[in-house]
């Protein structure tokens, strides 16, 4: 986080603009005051972090009553600061659009992997990457804290040859064998398909990760159990994608795959009020 200061700082000059003009006509330099964030509804805090290194950037002084990933109850007071007056009021806005947004995709993380989990115990949630630009990586942060798995931050962190990479190339093998002979062994390679067919031919051809996209649960299933007749389930993983939301997941959590890759996390995600308090 400590590395992200300047843009954390770039996003608050952006906000701020020349000045605050509210702020400095209303409020007197070197006034020192205490403020508290209060919850306004119940969920899972993320961003205490975050909103602590930016604090701390503009010397002020912070008590942090919740840590990332704890249960968060209406009315509670997660944070408690204390520093210039003008500093607290230019950053209020900022410190709890990042609070709200983090934590409401924290929140909806949470309830998605609690109930996949009911079924397929092992199962991973991981998100997509349909995030904000710009924000992306607090936004797979909240992912994580909420219990979920990241899945890729960026292009570089894995290979995922998805359908308009085969468009290109032509077929499932040679995309595959392109992709080995260019990455390092560290690197995992996953390929996205949408029949059974391809589903086997891919673990054939030694991908890493199959993503079966846009299947319905009674496909995977039939995919699965192919994959288990031809003995090649165990050498792959297999991660499924495409209009999964927190009412039916559990309907793809109970079809037996090893992952659930769902955009609904960060694209739908509401927020988890709260406000800022001077005392």
């Amino acid at each position: 986080m400590r590395t992200d200061i300047n843009y954390l700082i770039n996003i608050i000059n952006q906000d701020r603009g020349f000045v605050d003009i509210t702020t400095q006509a209303l409020v007197e330099p070197g006034l020192n005051v205490k403020a508290k964030v209060i919850s306004k509804e119940d969920g899972i805090i993320a961003g205490m972090d975050l909103v602590s290194t930016l604090l701390e950037e503009y010397k002020i002084s912070i008590l942090k009553n919740k840590i990332d990933g704890s249960q968060l109850k209406e009315n509670e007071i997660l944070l408690e600061m204390e520093g210039d007056a003008r500093s607290i009021l230019t950053l209020e806005r900022s410190i709890l659009n990042f609070l709200m947004r983090m934590s409401g995709i924290a929140t909806l993380t949470f309830e998605m992997v609690k109930k996949a989990r009911k079924l397929n115990p092992n199962i991973i949630i991981a998100g997509t990457r349909k995030t904000t630009p710009g924000l992306q990586f607090w936004e797979k942060e909240a992912i994580r804290i909420g219990g979920g798995d990241t899945h890729r931050y960026r292009l570089d962190d894995a290979i995922l040859i998805k359908d308009n990479h085969l468009a290109l190339v032509g077929d499932i093998e040679t995309a595959l064998k392109k992709a080995k002979d260019y990455a390092s062994f560290t690197k995992k390679i996953e390929i996205e398909v949408e029949n059974l067919e391809d589903a086997l031919t891919a673990a054939n051809a030694g991908a890493d990760i199959i993503m079966l996209d846009n299947m319905d649960p009674n496909q995977i299933k039939k995919v699965l159990n192919l994959l288990n007749m031809e003995k090649v389930r165990d050498k792959v993983l297999i991660e499924v994608s495409g209009g999964i939301n927190p009412d039916n997941i559990s309907e793809y959590a109970e079809t037996g795959v090893d992952i659930i890759s769902s955009g609904y996390i960060t694209h739908s995600a509401g927020v988890l009020d709260m406000s800022l308090e001077i005392e």
